[in-house]
């Protein structure tokens, strides 16, 4: 018996692309039986987007580790039928299309709960179920950019920096990780289930949590010019001598006294929250004087909060993220490549689990459900699911 905290608790995935898929790899890395319900044709879309490891697409790896595939056509009434069978044995429903899809599919939450009572049945959309822009389409970009995120992205009159994570996607799976973690822990108890409706947008201005808290204050400070985002001399990006990037983020007076004194400027203590261009201008010419090796030497054993700021490269290198293990090498048909693991994950030190093929599971879950041979044959035949016959037994990580 797995000693994961979600073992036993099987989920179905109506989602595709980012949102739905992290949220239930999180769910499948706490140990849930993580099953996505994939159409006949392709797939999850992402399963065709570049960059690709050995012939498969880089995303679809990231995000799909340890989880089943049944694909199944729900408009068909017997890829209806099949999955609402597989519904009254699940906890968990998850899903992405816009509002109301899923009910004219015959697959939404009143369908499946009239099958299974106490289902957690989570809608992840850019909007939400309601409002007037509910039926909009749009990508993390455009939540991030409505949510009044990108504009504060940046320098100071130049274009919005665009972030290299996606908030809005991730944020929304984080949310609806944690609304299904409560929902399942409400389930138990009284046995009800409950429909959550996560926004993507919603889940953006969430994080606005310490931007509106300033803006509550009266601070209206706009691009590179707020707190957080550049406006004082101790939390701010600068640039050394030969081009790279270091950050100091002294906030705490004790950190600031400690920059100040290991500086040898005891006249910078009055400056720590200056708004004065000279200002700043002296900071970065101060920063300016040494390059990234010099400054990497002369950081080493301080702790008033200051880094250089390193690559990619270097960041997955670094030796504090090697011993948490959040970054995994992984290997799939014989092409390395790596995977980022969460916190959350419970057994760092598990080899990666494989990635299933599109549709690999879907004769073996239906066979669970008591279908037939014969009846199997006919779903093929009228093209209602598709799968490998007999099921792949070949190994992949």
């Amino acid at each position: 018996m797995s000693d994961r905290p979600l073992s036993g608790v099987r989920v179905l995935d109506l989602s595709r692309l980012l949102p739905g898929p992290y949220c239930t790899l999180l769910l499948a890395d706490m140990g849930a039986e993580v099953i996505k319900i994939e159409d006949v044709g392709v797939g999850d879309t992402i399963r065709v987007m570049a960059p690709f490891v050995g012939g498969r697409s880089a995303y679809f790896l990231a995000l799909n580790a340890g989880k089943k595939s049944l694909a199944v056509d729900l408009k068909a009434p017997a890829g209806r039928e099949a999955f609402l069978k597989l519904a009254a044995t699940a906890s968990v429903v998850v899903e992405g299309f816009r509002p109301g899809t899923v009910d004219r599919l015959g697959v939404g939450y009143e369908a499946v709960k009239a099958v299974r009572p106490g289902i957690v049945y989570c809608s992840i959309s850019g909007f939400g179920r309601d409002g007037p822009d509910k039926d909009r389409a749009g990508h993390d970009l455009l939540y991030l950019a409505r949510a009044g995120i990108l504009d504060l992205n940046g320098r100071p009159g130049q274009l919005p920096t665009i972030p290299s994570v996606q908030i809005a996607d991730l944020g929304s799976a984080m949310y609806a990780a944690v609304g299904i973690l409560a929902a399942l822990r409400e389930s138990e108890r009284s046995g009800r289930g409950r429909f959550l409706d996560i926004g993507m947008m919603d889940s953006a201005m969430a994080w606005l949590v310490m931007a509106v808290a300033e803006h509550a204050a009266g601070e209206k400070g706009g691009r590179g010019q707020r707190p957080l985002t550049g406006k004082h001399p101790c939390y701010n990006v600068y640039r050394t001598r030969d081009g790279r990037d270091i950050a100091l983020t002294a906030l705490e007076p004790k950190f600031w006294d400690a920059f100040c004194r290991t500086m040898g400027r005891p006249d910078l203590r009055d400056r720590q929250f200056s708004e004065k261009p000279e200002d700043h201008a002296e900071f970065a010419a101060l920063f300016a004087a040494r390059t990234r090796e010099e400054w990497k030497t002369f950081l080493e054993g301080t702790d008033f909060c200051c880094e250089v700021v390193p690559t990619l490269d270097e960041a997955l290198s670094d030796p504090q993220v090697r011993h948490r293990a959040i970054i995994q090498h992984a290997t799939t048909d014989g092409h390395p490549h790596l995977r980022v693991n969460h916190p959350l994950r419970a057994a760092r030190g598990e080899g990666p689990a494989p990635c299933p093929e599109h549709g690999e599971h879907t004769f073996a879950l239906l066979r669970e459900l008591g279908y037939g041979d014969a009846e199997l044959a006919g779903l093929e035949a009228t093209g209602a699911v598709r799968g490998p016959r007999p099921p792949a037994e070949r190994s992949r990580t």
